[in-house]
């Protein structure tokens, strides 16, 4: 991995520049399966900037923006102050995506309706729509003022995603992939997991490797049936016949790569590779063979259904196989009209997993060096939002909200920034988006500023022209 771009075209410039990532990998497909040169080259991908705190990455992404008012920034002053017309002055300049501040009635500040208490040694406040969570505060480390660009779910989700509103940038991990490679043989290095009524706005432009080599896309798998579409042969169709089909292909391939030095092209070869491997490795993955009554009870999973909770439980297998970057969605967050029994029954789809999963990871001694993500791609208002009589629910908002980072380097048990009395705006260390992809990265291994590609003229990065490692919470 180089601070400058390389530009592959020739036979020539493959061989000079195969100690980058994309280099080792292809090469590794290139010398064949069996070549001692192809299972050191999986291992280890390119070389980190720096010494890496994090083997692997777990992003916990709540699709729709949580409200974090109603579940770790308690607020007694939105409390005290609830159903009262919201200050002139906290709204001047600002818009929402379904809120009009410029009408002569203001929009009415809404107190939570959450029971909170302070949990821990840490002390950190969390609402009792996360009993679980609150069980393991001290393990984790809360950002509380994390602000982004786009008030729009799909924008904002690709934003969070990508560093970018536009369409067509590589995923944050695309680029880990792409940077460090991957340490498993038979598995993506890039998995995504999903769960809830639908997909995420954006759809797999979240997990997609834009202008980067497509072997660094996100490799969805399905949490019902196959996990791979067509994983099985059709009938008639022999392993060993299989394997001399695509022998035949790669050999061809490779010929059309000494012709023209395409990337494309090695990313073909070892696309059918990894799905003539997975074949065999993905079936014991997804079926969670070999986990104890313990286990499943711990995540609260139901054996051969699928859930948020399966997924959490799959996402550590995935990581102890060396897998880099494991992105799960849980949507159902976008809580306009109501706080009260949908809110609560999304929150307690997530929070036994999400609190197991940082228990069992610990446990295991995988938190050491597998970082943890939660959060959504926006926060709500301290306004509340009345679409039906009697219910009440949240806007969009993007100046502060409360995202949780656990393991991977990080100081357990602390928290950075602080919001204002209503819970608005970040009063104390505000935090961007690109600082969050920034300190990803970095206890990864990655310098953000040095991670780039060459594309329409000019190097590319994830976090654009911004971006601080936060310093504060890295042990």
């Amino acid at each position: 991995m180089n601070d400058a771009p390389l530009l592959r075209e020739t036979r020539r410039h493959f061989f000079e520049h195969c100690g980058t990532g994309v280099g080792k990998l292809a090469l590794a497909c290139l010398l064949g399966r069996h070549h001692p040169a192809f299972a050191e080259a999986l291992r280890h991908g390119g070389a980190p900037h720096h010494e890496a705190r994090a083997r692997s990455v777990i992003f916990l992404f709540m699709a729709g923006g949580p409200s974090q008012l109603d579940l770790f920034d308690y607020k007694p002053a939105l409390q005290k102050h609830d159903a009262s017309p919201a200050p002139d002055s906290l709204l001047a300049g600002k818009r929402f995506a379904f809120m009009d501040t410029f009408s002569k009635e203001r929009p009415k500040l809404l107190g939570s309706r959450r029971k909170f208490q302070q949990h821990g040694e840490s002390g950190a406040w969390v609402s009792d729509c996360f009993p679980h969570l609150a069980g393991v505060v001290d393990s984790l480390t809360f950002l509380r003022t994390v602000a982004t660009d786009n008030f729009n779910h799909a924008p904002a989700k690709i934003f969070v995603n990508t560093g970018s509103t536009r369409f067509g940038r590589p995923s944050m991990g695309s680029w880990i992939t792409y940077g460090l490679g991957s340490e498993c043989e038979d598995l993506p290095g890039f998995v995504v997991l999903q769960s809830g009524p639908r997909g995420p706005r954006g759809g797999a432009l979240n997990w997609g490797s834009g202008f980067l080599p497509t072997r660094y896309q996100g490799v969805p798998f399905r949490s019902a049936g196959d996990p791979i579409v067509d994983l099985k042969n059709p009938e008639g169709v022999t392993r060993r016949s299989q394997r001399a089909s695509i022998d035949l292909i790669r050999d061809l391939n490779r010929m059309r790569w000494d012709a023209t030095g395409d990337d494309e092209i090695t990313t073909r070869i070892a696309s059918f590779e990894m799905a003539y491997r997975m074949q065999t490795s993905a079936p014991e993955l997804i079926g969670l063979s070999g986990e104890t009554p313990a286990a499943l009870a711990l995540y609260g999973v139901e054996p051969g259904a699928p859930s948020f909770a399966a997924n959490c439980l799959l996402a550590r297998r995935l990581v102890e196989r060396g897998v880099r970057f494991v992105q799960l969605y849980h949507t159902d967050w976008d809580h306009h009209a109501d706080l009260g029994k949908p809110f609560e029954e999304t929150c307690r789809e997530v929070d036994r997993p999400c609190a197991a999963l940082v228990r069992d990871l610990e446990e295991r001694g995988l938190l050491a060096n597998t970082l943890v993500v939660w959060g959504g791609e926006f926060g709500r208002t301290p306004m509340g939002e009345v679409r039906e009589a009697g219910k009440a629910g949240r806007n969009h908002h993007i100046e502060a909200t409360t995202m949780w980072m656990a393991g991977g380097g990080l100081k357990p048990g602390v928290s950075l920034g602080a919001t204002d009395e209503l819970g608005f705006s970040a009063v104390e260390h505000p935090i961007h988006m690109h600082d969050l992809q920034a300190t990803i990265l970095h206890l990864a291994g990655i310098d953000h500023t040095r991670l780039t590609f060459k594309f329409q003229g000019r190097p590319f990065r994830l976090t654009d022209v911004g971006g601080k490692v936060l310093t504060e919470i890295i042990a």
